[in-house]
């Protein structure tokens, strides 16, 4: 019925007298959503000129009666012209006609009729029907069926406010169990759909069935219904009740010449309680909050105060992230970030073992040292998500103050924690993994000393009670793991370095730098240049020729610079559309990336008299530099330059009074130190250079240029030098001999006390490098000298 129909069935009346005969031809209408039940009435309103003369026609005929059949739900929740075949022959009990020409009457279900054939469409709806015969069977089931759907209905009468509590007992006095079903499916929240259905079971058990099953549904949905009203009728009641005793209280504190209680305050007492603060900053929190109870909103202190208050409760006391320790799954993150460092690995992994084995253990304080580009940064973010952590970063590197670290005292403006409170309250867990950077490059100024701050800070047996200078409470900072990441440990504060576990990370060989190249630089520069899949292709040799002769580093920096030029140079060539894709390799990499930097291959060179190799330690790792002695007619006058720092000035004067102690054994002329000055250079004046391992290399340049044999280019060498001639140990042996690698060295003379440092170095690095390991100045020249003299030869013109 369109919308001009009326309402939903309504009262319940006596039964229909079964003297009622059903014609088998009707006027009928479509009843839209709306299903009429025998025995129930309806009101019934519409100006449509079908219905009207449907209603007219069956008020005028014999019986009175015509035909309801609701209509199927389309797709979109409305009405469709097409009618369910079972519907309700109805009487028309009263009818009026308004002037209009609408129609109003009062129907009456009578039966149920199933449509057979529809006679007439125009001008209004005829249908032949056949009366639908009830079937009903007596028992114990039926009499159950009948108790249970009268008892449910009552309930939902009960729970519903929009039923009238007199449907409850009007449905007691319904003996019929098929009227019963038939009253109830008419008032209860059902579907329309559902309605149907009942009105299509002829037989009244399985219409009793089906209420039931409604029944139960819409009881547990009311249910539902009330214990949320309540909950919400509970919560106004509560929050009207508050809301008197404040106005209540602010009116004592009125009478009292006290401040009112503010919402804001209130904020603060509830989000204190739910901080769940340990004793101690409990105790002061509340000690503030009634300090600032009784203090007017224009004071001065008032806004301290707050801040003080907010930074307390929004500190996350008890609230941390739950390890992962599946150490499979750790491994997995590890080796997928980085490749290589497998000492750091082995580390992290311990930790986690032991984690699992002990849940209380305290995080370790960890410090990676090595050069720039090796990964020390995001080597801990790849642990902070093996272990499903939250990762804070801070950078340490030209701090001088130490307020930075404990924080400013609340008596100054605009006074502040310091940044390692900031930080644990930023990720809202007490059990971060907080990344230290640059711990090598701490200041101290008159600010203070920001290294002596970070003691307690980075100690196990100390940071849990860490006591920031605003807070002045302690907090607990054990459950946090640290990790500090340094260059070099020299400006390290040995007190500061005595607490953190140091774990040395290597520079990269060439062949770890090509499978770094490989699976993670270049991929990512492609990505970040716009070069999708298969546009651009980068040869292994062209990458071994970048790290060669391009790049001078022991991390990998340098070389992801490169290779985004290489990324943006066949970018501009795809977007020129010159080529479809592009193959980098040794003889093109010059178009991209220019000539050649740096020459690898020293060994190439010839050999000279007086100029030795020697490898140093730096803080972007390993190097090799030149030692040059020269000796010239004169008094005996040793010449230092280089700008040599003042422990490497007198590893030169060591090597000179060990070679006058040793002139005869090693062919010296005894007055050639008399006679001659001998003059000291190492190249790049320019650069800073000081140490003791540079001793032997001085002591082999200033015997090769004493006794004219030539060095060999193919050996570099480091040690101490004593007057004796003995060659002690130096550090930094692993950095030291990666250089030289790189550089093309061949044989390396190391100190023999350094024999286990040589464990540290790859496996690929060793097969290819000599190791000489000298006791004595001795060992050194014999490995690094030709025996034979040789005659310096003039290379300039021939003047004429």
């Amino acid at each position: 019925m369109d919308d001009k129909t009326a309402e939903r069935p309504g009262e319940q009346t006596e039964k229909p007298e079964e003297a009622f005969k059903v014609p088998e031809v009707l006027p009928a209408l479509a009843s839209g959503a709306i299903v009429l039940f025998p025995g129930l009435m309806m009101p019934l309103a519409s100006t449509d000129e079908a219905v009207v003369q449907a209603v007219v026609e069956a008020a005028a005929s014999p019986g009175k009666m015509l035909a309801l059949f609701a209509q199927k739900t389309g797709t979109d929740g409305q009405p469709t012209d097409e009618l369910y075949t079972v519907g309700t022959a109805a009487n028309v009990l009263r009818m009026a006609r308004a002037p209009t020409g609408a129609v109003q009457a009062i129907i009456q279900g009578v039966a149920r009729v199933r449509l057979l054939a529809k006679e007439q469409e125009k001008p209004s709806l005829r249908v032949r029907v056949e009366t639908i015969r009830e079937t009903d069977h007596q028992g114990i089931e039926m009499e159950a069926l009948y108790r249970s759907v009268l008892s449910q209905f009552q309930k939902a009468v009960g729970l519903t406010e929009s039923l009238p509590e007199e449907l409850g007992a009007a449905a007691e006095t319904i003996a019929s169990a098929g009227s019963l079903a038939d009253f109830v499916a008419a008032h209860v929240n059902m579907k329309p759909e559902e309605r149907q259905a009942v009105l299509e079971a002829a037989n009244i058990e399985d219409r009793l069935r089906l209420v039931n099953s409604f029944l139960t549904r819409e009881l547990e949905v009311l249910q539902v219904e009330q214990d949320i009203q309540s909950k919400v009728r509970g919560e106004m009641e509560q929050g009207q009740r508050q809301y008197i005793l404040r106005e209540q209280l602010k009116a004592i504190q009125r009478e009292l010449g006290e401040s009112e209680l503010t919402p804001e305050i209130d904020e603060l007492q509830k989000r204190m309680e739910e901080a769940h603060m340990p004793e101690e900053a409990r105790k002061e929190a509340e000690r503030e909050l009634a300090r600032l109870r009784s203090m007017p909103q224009a004071a001065a202190e008032y806004q301290v105060s707050r801040n003080y208050l907010e930074w307390l409760v929004s500190l996350p006391w008890d609230k941390g992230t739950e390890d992962n320790l599946d150490i499979e799954r750790a491994e997995e993150i590890l080796n997928a970030d980085h490749y290589g460092l497998d000492k750091v690995k082995r580390r992290v992994l311990d930790f986690l073992t032991v984690r699992k084995l002990k849940a209380d253990s305290r995080g370790p304080i960890l410090c990676f040292v090595g050069p720039p580009g090796t990964g020390k940064t995001s080597l801990g973010q790849s642990i902070s998500r093996a272990l499903g952590r939250k990762f804070v970063r801070m950078s340490l590197g030209g701090m001088r103050d130490e307020a930075e670290i404990r924080g400013h005292r609340r008596t100054y403006v605009g006074a502040l924690p310091g940044r390692i409170i900031q930080a644990i309250r930023r990720v809202g867990s007490n059990n971060p993994l907080f990344m230290l950077d640059e711990v090598d490059k701490l200041g101290v100024d008159f600010r203070g000393d920001p290294a002596s701050a970070l003691l307690e800070v980075l100690d196990p047996e100390q940071n849990n009670t860490f006591t920031d200078n605003y807070l002045d409470i302690a907090f607990d900072l054990s459950r946090v793991m640290f990790i500090t990441t340094a260059n070099i440990m020299d400006t390290i504060p040995p007190p500061l370095l005595d607490r953190m576990e140091i774990i040395e990370l290597p520079g990269y060989t060439e062949r770890e730098k090509l499978e770094i190249a490989k699976r993670y630089l270049a991929p990512r520069q492609m990505v970040e240049n716009g070069l999708q899949p298969g546009l651009l292709t980068i040869s292994d040799e062209a990458l071994l020729e970048v790290i060669r002769s391009y790049t001078r580093e022991a991390g990998v920096r340098n070389l992801e610079r490169e290779i985004g030029t290489i990324c943006r140079g066949a970018a501009r060539e795809v977007v020129r559309g010159s080529v479809d894709a592009i193959t980098v390799t040794p003889e093109n990499l010059a178009k991209f990336l220019g000539p050649r930097r740096f020459r690898w291959e020293v060994a190439q060179e010839e050999d000279e008299v007086g100029v030795a190799t020697a490898m140093a330690a730096t803080a972007v790792g390993g190097d090799i530099l030149y030692v040059e002695a020269s000796c010239v007619p004169g008094k005996g006058r040793l010449t230092l330059t280089g700008k040599l720092g003042d422990v490497m000035q007198e590893s030169a004067q060591a090597a000179v009074t060990y070679a006058r102690s040793r002139a005869g054994e090693l062919g010296i002329d005894s007055g050639a130190f008399d006679n001659c000055d001998m003059h000291i250079h190492v190249p790049a004046g320019a650069v800073p250079k000081d140490g003791p391992s540079a001793g032997v290399t001085i002591a082999t340049a200033l015997v090769s240029a004493l006794t004219r044999r030539p060095v060999r280019k193919e050996v570099a060498m480091t040690g101490e030098i004593t007057l004796r001639g003995k060659v002690l140990p130096v550090g930094g042996i692993r950095d030291k001999v990666l250089a030289a690698h790189r550089a093309g060295i061949k044989r390396i003379v190391l100190p023999r006390d350094n024999e286990p440092d040589l464990e540290e170095i790859a496996p690929e690095v060793r097969q290819e490098i000599e190791f000489v390991l000298a006791d004595h100045v001795d060992d050194v020249l014999n490995a690094a000298l030709h025996p034979e003299k040789v005659e310096m030869k003039s290379k300039l013109a021939v003047v004429r």
